[in-house]
Parts: C-alpha cells; structure tokens; sequence
C-alpha cells in the first residue's frame, strides 16, 4: 500500500476522532466485562484548555484506552463545574457591558443569563479535550447544575441535616467583597505584602496619660469595642479597669485582660474588633463585647465610619494615617512585612466577617475518610500525600457551605416568621409547607407564605458527589449503572485539591454507599516553567496548548508532556520536548515506510534474521513485564521511557538493520509477516500515548473491519522470555558498537570489511555480529601481533588488525596519551581502595564499584601496553 512521504497530523486526527465518535467506541454500558471508571475532574465550565489540563486529561486518557485494550469495560465520565463564583462573575461582567446591575434585576432573570452564558460558552473545554484525543463516554457528559445532579445535591443536604450533621450559625466567615461572598478557609491564599504597622495613641480617660496600640489596619478602628492586655504584663498594672477613647471615633471603651495577648508583640496592648478579626471574634465572644460592623459586603465604610462612609477600605487606611498624624494621635508607623488572607478565585483581600451561615460538621465524617486512606483501601501515588491528608483531617474545621450568590444550587430551608428557628429544610417548597403545618399546626398557610433561603451552596458541596451523582446513584441507589460502575476504578487529580475534592469525596462515599469511590488517587505535579513559576495565564508564562498540538500534533504533545512528568513531581515546560514527541512520530512513520518498500520473495529466513526475531520476541515479552509494572505503580512517564527505547533503539536501531535486506535483494515472506506482527503488537503498546498516529498505521497495514480497529485491539499478554537471550543479543550490540567505533574514530569507511581476533570461542549472535559490523573474518581464540584496535566487552577481548592507511605514528602518541590518563586514573582509585577508613565505612556496593573500576582500568592498561609494543 503507498504511504505518503511524511506523517500529517492536521489530516489524520479529526478522520480518526469522527470514526471513534461514529463507531461508539468510546461509550460504555454495564456488561459481562470487568468495569474500568474513571470520572473526569470537572473542570470550570469557565475554563479553557490550559497546561494542567493537557497533563491531567491526557494522564487519564493513558489509562483510559490501556484499560479498553486490556479486555476492561472502560467507562471515562467527562462533564463540567458550574463553578458559582467564576461564571457569577462572568455574568455579572457581561450585564455590566450592558448597562445593567446584578443587583436591578431578580434572582429568576439573573438565573436566565447565567443559563444563557454557560449554553454559550460552556462546552468550550471539552471540544477542546477532543482535539487532544481524549476518549471520553461523550454520551455521558454531566453538569453539575443540570436537574438531576442538582436534585442528588439537595437531596443530600436534607439529608445531612436530618441527621443533625447541618446546622445554622452565626460566625466569623471569609468575605470576599469582589465576589460579595464568604469563601472557606481553603479557599483563602495568605501572601506576603509589604504594609505599615501603625502605632496609635489610645488616651487613657480622665486622663492626659496614653496607650499606644499597633494596627496594620487603622482604617478598623471604627469598630473597636476594647483594648486587651496581658494580665501579667506589669507596664500596664495600673490601668486594670479602666477606659480609653478610640482615636477619631471618640468612642469610651474598656481595657480587658486576656492572657492570649503577646507581651513581646507590638506594644503589648492590642485593639479589639471583634466584627473584623478572627482571633479578636473570640476574645468578644469570651468577653460578651459589643460587636460593630464597620463595613459592608463592597469593603467599603459604611455609617459607622463617620466621615469616612462609602469610602473604599484601602483608600480610608491611607487617609486616616494622615487625619491621625495632624491630630497628635499617631506615635509612628514603620514598614512592615505580613501574610494577608486573599480569595483564591478573585484575587481580593479577604475581609474576616461575622454573618449567619450555614455549615456542616466534619469531625463525624471525616475519620472514616481518613482510616481508609492510612489502611490504603485508598491508594495514594505518590504516597508522600498521605501525611497532608492525615495533617488536615486531623485538624479539620466544620465546612462553611453557604454562598452569597445566586448561581448555584439554592438552600433548601424554607422561612415562615421572624424567630431564628422559623423555618423548615425540605427536597420541594410543597414538601416544606407540609413540615411547617406540622410545626406550627397552622393549616391556613400556603406556599406564598414560605421564603426560600437566598443563598446558594458551595460549589465543592456538589463535586463532592462527583463519583456518585454521574450514575445518579442519589435519586436511584440501586440503579445499575452505579450498581456497575461505582465504586471507579482511578483518579487522577491536582494536589491542590486534596482538601477541597478528594477529601470530601472520600467522605460522601463512604456516608452514601458505604463504599469508597476510588481505589487510586493519582497526583499529578504541577506544570511550570523554566524558572520554576507556575504556569498562568496572569504571568503569560503558559503556551497555548491548541497552538502546540497545531504545530507538533496532538500525539507529539502528548508524548511531549508525559516525557517528564514522573508522578506528583512538578513538570517544567520545555518546548524542546514537543519537538521530541513529533521527531518519535516521524521514526516510527519512516520505519513503517521502510518496511513497506521492501519485496517480499519466497525463501526460508536466514541465520541474522532467525537470531534477531528470537531476540525481539523475548525483549518484546520482557518489556511488556515492565510496563506492566511501571504501570501499576502508577509511573506513567517510565512506562512511556520503556515503549519510547523498545521502538526507538531497539526495533528501529537493531532488529530493522539486522533485517534489512542487501541492496538490491528482497526480504523473506515469513521475516516480513513477523516484523509486521511485532509492529503491530509495538502499535498496541503505544496506542494509549499516541492514537492518531497509531491508528493511521493500524489501518494502513490492512484493511480492517470496523471492529479490528486498534482503539479496541487487545494488548499482548506478557509472554515467558529468556534472560539469557537478551543479553547475548546485547553482547553482540556491544561488539557490533565497539567496531563501529574503530571505523569513526580512524575515519575509515563503514563499507570497508574488518577483520576479528578474539580470546572468545565463539560469538553468540554471530550472523549479527558478522553483517552489522561488516566483518569478513573472526579468528576464535587467537591473538595477533600486527598493530591492532582492541577492546574489551566483558571479558571479551576484541582486536582489529589497523587499516594499511592509518598514521601509525599518530596511533602511537594517542595510545600513549590514552594509557598516561588510565594510569593516572589508577592511582586514584588505588589511593581510595588502600584507605581502610574508606573501605570500613563506606557502603559495600560502593566499595564493589571502585574496585571494578581497578579491575578494568587494568585491564585496559594491559591490552594498550601490548597495542603500544604491536605499534
């Protein structure tokens, strides 16, 4: 059949892509086989393919299709995020554009643009994950605020809170004023900022006397309610009981004792607002203070910052330093370095916040998640992120559930008057109004009297279901699909999201189905840069992955970006290693075209040929053996290592020169049928890695029937191999090198046969040896006298007789270099071997190491020795 010139991935891809789609290979139902699932992490219907996506979907789609060739129903769930706080801030964005405020129009009409934008733009990643080749069950695709799924989240939580796990507080939270939300604590990152630490003058009343107070946050002091200072701190002794006056606000407040306050820190004295600092909440709540919210939901002032109302946070803090200064009340400021708590989604300074919310208790749930991961029911790889799985769930705080947004499953708690207590958790409004009937016995009210809760729940309270809500083994637990399908088989996830997905899925499992929801927990590293950065789209540091598959090819990147990604170890970008991905498509294109070209003719193989196919059958069944290994140990990028040699320098560098037919000649039809055989099996093996190309080939070499195509072909079993075998054949590889390099280092033409004097008796392989090494004569077990080439392959000693056209002056002065530099070597290692110290306490392998290195440095010394006489 002809094969085009060069491998064209433009041409190929989207044809194979659309005849997998076509052919439903991808798509999975309950069978007789065993299940392998896989549920993709759902990414931000907001997102775009970037590199931590290409990383992570191509890693399961590695394991994906091995899992189909290997006789495994395999079942890979894809779908997206409605990720509330990035898609609200979309919307609101775009009503912005458009002369309309979030805050104009009703929940019911906001929803209709939220709904609107994601139909819009919210498939974008996943046409984008079919370009990499990703081969997902697309008839599966799930949502996470579609109906069903959204039904499974409320579900879920009526349940939670049935069970007293959900309950209603009033607390310190999180407050993002960009997103007008609280976040969870893991969603907060701490940054260092360079700031001013601002030393305040607190004037004692009925007094001229002063406290000075440091605050990097003056702008707060609208909310003091009092001043604390350590009991045993004796500068302040004398000022037990009595009152300040806030700077400014010219508020009387008292002067309290806790022991909590540093002696050591600031002055020693520490102002206390409770509404606006987490540690200062508690003290308040200790001391039964007053608690004044200086701020609203904007981060701006409001009617308690006197003059400073409606004013930004920021903008106060600057100007409030000043008014400070010109009225004598502050002491000084210096420069000061501190972590600051910001919103991991927009970016903003987080505002600690006291609000009613609601939360779910996780001290319950979260030790049987985290037996089963130190049991390694659940399997962690690395298993390094076992200890900062055991570290959080140890410390595990209850998880703050509600949102201030309206994208989002809403809360179904449903208000009927004005007490805290006045209301009901119920699936439906209609189902809430029989439980308030109930509860207040009034049978007069109807559903216009009940108010739904306005918050929305976190969007991490629905992906904990992820594994479950897919099959929709919430509405329907006896379904067949989960009944099959769960729990799935592998995860391969981000280890920045231990916490927020991987933890609580682990719980949602084991308190739905009893049952974990994985087996293996794969980490994939982070992709940075070369100066280590990560990869964002803020810096502009991360490549855009549609433009690297459209110059490299979807197969070539792939390759490119497993090549260096040992598991849980950051990945550093390098370009280079696309270029190496597409070079390995264009060897293994030219070596199928090379086979291709050869005639066929009706003879029995020959020695070369019989011992070469012997080798690459047992190297082949060997290699098998190791990836399978590597596989189970999750090490994907050493699996590849092991497919890449095994085609690259095994069966393009060895088996097709030993088979290569003599110019001019033909090749033997039964040496043609096995080197398509091992092709095709090489096909197979890679065929997770490289798809389109792989597949190309597989349809190239014959016509085959839709259900012969390779993304179903079965892979070959490891099959029994002789060690023995594989070394003699690397033995001859040595020889055939070692006379190979005579010929480049003397300059001398690979078509000018050489001549052999060995020590051996004979040469396994010999047929081998004789055509890749061009050799016309071996002496076995004979020396020579003429001046000669030698080397040693094991104990092995190797001479050519030298070409009558080299210097043989100029061989002497090298020689005689070359041995003035093994002796010098040798007294090296002799020194080391000779210091009993070093022999002592030194390892015994590294001590086994140097003295191989004496052995064959003394070796080598003799064979030059006599090579010098010979010259």
């Amino acid at each position: 059949m002809q094969i085009s010139e060069k491998y064209n991935p433009q041409e190929t891809e989207q044809k194979w892509y659309n005849y997998w789609l076509e052919n439903k290979y991808f798509h999975s139902e309950p069978n007789d086989k065993p299940p392998y699932t896989v549920v993709i992490p759902p990414p931000n219907v907001t997102g775009i393919l970037h590199m931590g996506h290409m990383l992570n979907n191509t890693i399961q789609d590695v394991l994906v299709r091995r899992a189909r060739m290997r006789g495994f129903n395999a079942c890979w769930i894809p779908g997206t995020d409605h990720a509330s706080i990035a898609t609200e801030a979309k919307v609101v964005a775009k009503l912005k554009s458009e002369g309309v405020n979030k805050s104009d129009i009703t929940r019911e009409q906001f929803l209709e643009h939220a709904w609107e934008w994601t139909n819009k733009y919210g498939g974008t990643i996943l046409e984008q994950l079919k370009k990499l080749g990703c081969s997902c069950d697309w008839d599966r695709t799930r949502f996470t605020m579609e109906d069903k799924l959204s039904q499974q989240v409320i579900k879920s939580f009526v349940d939670l809170y049935n069970k007293g796990l959900i309950y209603r507080g009033y607390r310190m939270v999180n407050w993002d004023p960009e997103a007008k939300t609280n976040i969870s604590d893991e969603e907060v990152i701490f940054k260092e900022q360079n700031g001013k630490l601002y030393f305040l003058k607190y004037k004692i009343e009925g007094s001229e006397e002063f406290l000075s107070v440091a605050t990097t946050r003056p702008e707060t002091i609208f909310g003091d309610t009092a001043v604390c200072i350590n009991p045993n701190d004796e500068r302040y002794a004398h000022l037990k009981g009595k009152n300040v006056i806030v700077p400014i606000v010219d508020r009387v407040i008292p002067i309290i004792e806790d022991e909590y306050v540093d002696i050591e820190f600031g002055t020693g004295a520490l102002k206390i607002t409770p509404a606006h600092d987490t540690n200062d909440y508690e003290i308040g709540q200790k001391h039964q203070l007053k608690m004044i919210d200086a701020l609203d939901d904007d981060g701006n002032l409001n009617e308690h910052g006197l003059h400073y109302a409606g004013q930004n946070r920021f903008d106060v803090r600057k100007q409030i330093a000043k008014e400070l200064e010109e009225k004598g009340l502050l002491l000084k400021a210096e420069d000061y370095v501190n972590k600051v708590g910001t919103s991991e989604r927009t970016g903003a300074v987080i505002e600690p916040k006291v609000s009613v919310q609601w939360f779910l208790k996780m001290s319950e749930i979260a030790q049987p998640a985290l037996d089963v991961v130190m049991s390694d029911e659940v399997k962690f790889y690395p298993e390094k992120f076992k200890n900062t799985y055991k570290h959080w769930m140890e410390n595990i705080r209850d998880w703050n559930i509600s949102r201030q947004l309206w994208w989002g499953q809403q809360i179904p708690a449903y208000y009927y008057g004005t007490g805290d207590e006045d209301f009901v958790v119920a699936e439906t409004k209609e189902e809430a109004l029989k439980l308030v009937q109930q509860k207040t016995g009034n049978h007069e009210l109807t559903t216009e009297d009940l108010r739904q809760d306005n918050d929305a729940l976190d969007t991490w309270f629905s992906s904990w279901l992820w594994p479950m809500s897919v099959f929709d083994g919430l509405l329907d637990p006896e379904n067949k699909d989960i009944n099959y399908y769960y729990p799935t088989s592998d995860l391969v996830t981000a280890p920045d999201i231990i916490f927020f997905w991987v933890a609580r899925m682990i719980m949602a499992g084991l308190e739905y189905r009893k049952e974990v929801p994985f087996k293996n927990v794969y980490f994939t590293g982070i992709v940075r840069d070369k100066q280590r950065r990560k990869m964002s789209k803020s810096l502009g540091n991360s490549p855009d992955p549609l433009e690297l598959m459209e110059k490299y090819g979807a197969d070539g990147v792939r390759v490119g970006i497993l090549l260096s990604s040992a598991a849980g170890n950051d990945l550093l970008f390098d370009e280079d290693l696309m270029l190496q991905g597409r070079n390995f498509m264009t060897k293994i294109w030219n070596a199928f075209r090379l086979i291709n070209m050869w005639n066929h003719e009706d003879k029995a193989a020959n020695a070369t040929e019989t011992q070469t196919i012997d080798w690459f059958e047992n190297k082949l069944n060997k290699t098998i053996v190791e990836i399978n290994d590597q596989f189970e140990k999750f090490r994907i990028s050493d699996a590849l290592h092991l497919i890449y040699k095994l085609i690259w320098d095994d069966f393009c560098g060895w088996y097709l020169e030993a088979i290569k037919p003599n110019y001019g000649e033909g090749i033997s039809k039964e040496v043609y049928n096995k080197t398509i055989y091992f092709f095709e099996e090489l096909m197979k093996l890679l065929h997770p890695f490289m798809p389109f190309l792989t597949e190309e080939l597989w349809q190239t070499i014959s016509e085959r029937n839709i259900e012969d195509a390779l993304v179903i072909a079965q892979q070959k079993e490891a099959g029994a191999f002789d060690e023995t075998i594989i070394k003699n054949f690397e033995t001859a590889a040595e020889l055939i090198s070692g006379v190979r390099n005579y010929r480049q280092t003397k300059g001398i033409s690979p078509r000018e046969a050489a001549e052999i004097y060995t020590n051996a008796t004979e040469f396994a392989n010999e047929a081998v040896v004789r055509k890749l090494a061009n050799v016309s004569e071996i002496h076995f077990g004979q020396k020579t006298d003429k001046p000669s080439f030698t080397f040693l392959v094991g104990a092995t000693e190797v001479s050519i007789p030298l070409s009558e056209n080299l210097d043989l002056g100029e061989e002497k002065a090298k020689t005689e270099e070359e041995l003035k530099y093994l002796k010098g070597f040798l007294i090296s290692v002799d020194k080391k071997l000779s210091n009993e110290k070093f022999v002592a306490n030194a390892k015994p392998e590294i001590v086994e190491v140097e003295r191989k290195k004496q052995k064959d440095a003394l070796d080598k010394i003799a064979i030059l020795e006599e090579k010098l006489k010979s010259l």
